[in-house]
Formats: C-alpha cells, structure tokens, sequence
C-alpha cells in the first residue's frame, strides 16, 4: 500500500511538472547551441566576481561552497554525533559505518601490504567528487560579470578542477611509493605519467557529456518541456556514483601497485 502512495505522489508530481513546463513561458535564451556548449566546457563568458577582485569560473565558487558544507557537516558529525554512537547503530550510524566500510575494504583489497591512509583519502575524494557532482541538482543562482543570472554548476566540470583532482591522486599514489620503495618508488610512479591526464580528461568528459546532453536537448524544440529535467537528473544520480566508484577504484589499484615492497628494496 505503501509503495502504490508513493508511485501514485511521483506520477503526479511529474504530470504537474510536465503541464507546468508547456503552461508557463520560459525565458527564451538568445544564445545558439554551439555557444552554449562551448562556455558550459570553457567557461569564457560566464564568470562571477570573486570578493570584487578577481572574476573567476563559477565552478571555483561551486567547489568552495561544496568543500565548505562538507567541512562543516564533517565537524557537527565529529562533536555532536560520533560521541553518541550505540552499540546496536541507528540509521545514520548505521549508514555512516557503511560509506566508511567500503571505501576502507576497497583500498585494503587493492592495497593489502598498506592501506590506512589510502582508506582516508579514497573516502575523502569518493564523498567529494559525489556531493560536487549532486550539487549542481541545488539550482542555486548567481550573477555573472555581464549581470546574468545562471545556475552554479557541479565543481568538477571545469577542467581545472578535475585536472587538480587527478593531480593529488597522482601525488597520494606517488606518496605510497616513496614510503615503500624510496626512489625506487618514484620511478615506478613516473611511469605512468599519462595517469593524471587520463583520470583528469576522465572526470570531465563524463560530467560535461551531461550538461552538453541537456543542453543539446533544451535547445531541441519539441523536447525541452520537461525532458531535460529527466534527463539531467539521471545524467548527474549516475555521474555521482559512477565517476566516484571509478576515481576511487583506479587510485586504490595504482596505489597498490607503487606501493609494494619490492624485493631489491626489502632486502
């Protein structure tokens, strides 16, 4: 009965939504599509002020309101509720215990020989790269130079935010290798160079390929009611989880690799 309440909410809500999108005019935006997608990867125009001393990609605003949310999550969860955790966990715990199990039991799987500080980190970037990615779902609007009005977008679909999230993988990695080989670690951390580059182009190409999907869809007459809603929202539910299990994963496997005891080193 109560699955059936619920189907029924949802197929109203998205009937509601669908009528309301062919009811209510929209702001016909006078940029083409190739404009569109071109700023939505490189970000030329559309930039925000940063304190009124600099103009920035509002993918830098978006990454320090993410990482300032999680901070502070972080912190109220440290004081306020790890102190008063039971035995028998409740659902928060519960689910809390989870996230930190499985990101823990993926860095000891693929890095057996060494894997506490690789748990922490892989845990750190998978939460990041997940609730950046879900943030563009919040909406939240700001005012470009040019007095625009736009929607933040999702930290890591900017190049340079993923190309600096592959960089300090890159460099945890190199960390395990120093740690357990010396330089002999260095040198077989330097011999995938091209890491960085592909985990980096990774990231963003697959965040990116949704927001150019909708909009190539928002641009498409007879599919933008209501269409590049759905479309949107599955594009970023999927891109959270995946791109987060991927990034995660590849560090774990390369971390371990770099990181195993020679036996030159060991003797």
């Amino acid at each position: 009965m109560r699955k059936q309440t619920i189907r029924i909410v949802l197929i109203v809500l998205a009937v509601i939504s669908f009528i309301g999108s062919i009811l209510v005019p929209g702001k016909h935006s006078d940029v083409s599509l190739s404009e569109a997608m071109k700023d939505a990867v490189v970000h030329e125009v559309e930039k925000i002020d940063l304190f009124g001393l600099i103009q920035v990609n509002p993918a830098v605003i978006s990454a320090f309101i993410v990482s300032g949310i999680l901070i502070l999550f972080a912190i109220i969860v440290r004081i306020f509720v790890i102190p008063k955790f039971k035995r028998v966990p409740g659902k928060f715990q519960l689910l809390l215990e989870q996230a930190v199990t499985s990101f823990r039991n993926l860095a000891k799987d693929n890095s057996p020989h060494r894997h506490g500080f690789l748990g922490l980190y892989v845990f750190v970037a998978g939460v990041y790269i997940a609730f950046s990615t879900l943030f563009e779902l919040s909406g939240i609007q700001v005012i470009t130079g040019t007095g625009e009005s736009i929607s933040l977008p999702a930290p890591l679909s900017d190049l340079n935010g993923a190309i600096s999230m592959a960089i300090l993988s890159f460099l945890t990695i190199l960390s395990g290798g120093i740690i357990s080989n010396g330089i002999r670690g260095v040198g077989k951390t330097l011999k995938e160079f091209s890491l960085p580059i592909s985990m980096s182009f990774r990231l963003f190409g697959a965040l990116v390929s949704g927001l150019l999907v909708t909009d190539l869809v928002y641009h498409t007459i007879f599919l933008s009611y209501g269409i590049p809603v759905i479309v949107a929202v599955l594009f970023t539910l999927l891109h959270a989880a995946i791109q987060a299990y991927v990034l995660t994963l590849l560090t774990s496997i390369f971390y371990g690799e770099v990181s195993e005891v020679s036996e030159k080193h060991a003797k």
